[in-house]
């Protein structure tokens, strides 16, 4: 499949067809996955019709490939916008630990869509030159982050960014991914917004304990 990844604008929000077609695509993979949403069900979603579906975008795997593309560009994009090189590095490893924690919580679709490519077993991502070229800013932004604080010897020498990224990744994915059956189990009737923060809170120290010596 070639890369659809210029089809789309970066920022669909809904003005046009064919970005009522990729949100409603979005929203069905993320509650559907790739073989339990429909054209039909995209086309209904969005107001049209699935012959027009098929003219924006082909066929559904070339819309859900996009929408990979999509929700992986979203979350790369909120990190550059931190302007953390102007942060001391504790602080910039902090800024980025919250904010990464506070993305996966606001965007729930893009965890489900991640989920599901998992356990097609990266199937799509294989196809995709720009997930791997997107991707790469996750590592630079802490390897630049570590290397200052390094510098300083504020951070353990031996920490890499894979590991980092790995550790704040795991945390924030795991809240989302499993608060409906770790709520059930461990923490009914627990206040939603203070069980937040307090995990929030929690994200930021493990990276810390982690990180520093």
């Amino acid at each position: 499949m070639s890369n659809p990844g210029s089809e789309l604008s970066d920022n669909p929000d809904g003005s046009s067809l064919k970005d009522k077609i990729f949100l409603s695509g979005l929203a069905l993979f993320a509650e559907y996955g790739l073989n339990g949403a429909r054209m039909e069900q995209i086309a209904e979603k969005a107001g049209t019709t699935k012959r027009m579906v098929v003219y924006h975008f082909k066929t559904k795997e070339n819309l859900y490939l996009l929408v990979l593309e999509y929700v992986y560009t979203q979350i790369r994009a909120s990190e550059k916008q931190l302007s953390l090189d102007d942060m001391p590095p504790v602080e910039a490893l902090v800024q980025l630990v919250e904010t990464t924690f506070d993305y996966h919580t606001d965007h729930p679709d893009y965890i489900r869509i991640i989920c599901m490519e998992n356990m097609q077993r990266g199937r799509f991502m294989q196809q995709s030159a720009l997930l791997r070229q997107v991707n790469r800013s996750a590592l630079e932004l802490l390897e630049t982050i570590l290397e200052r604080g390094k510098a300083r010897q504020l951070f353990n020498p031996t920490v890499n960014a894979r590991d980092l990224h790995r550790l704040i990744s795991s945390f924030s994915f795991h809240y989302v991914a499993n608060s409906y059956t770790f709520t059930l189990l461990f923490e009914e009737g627990a206040d939603e917004q203070a069980q937040r923060q307090h995990y929030r809170k929690m994200a930021v120290q493990v990276a810390l304990r982690y990180t520093c010596p």
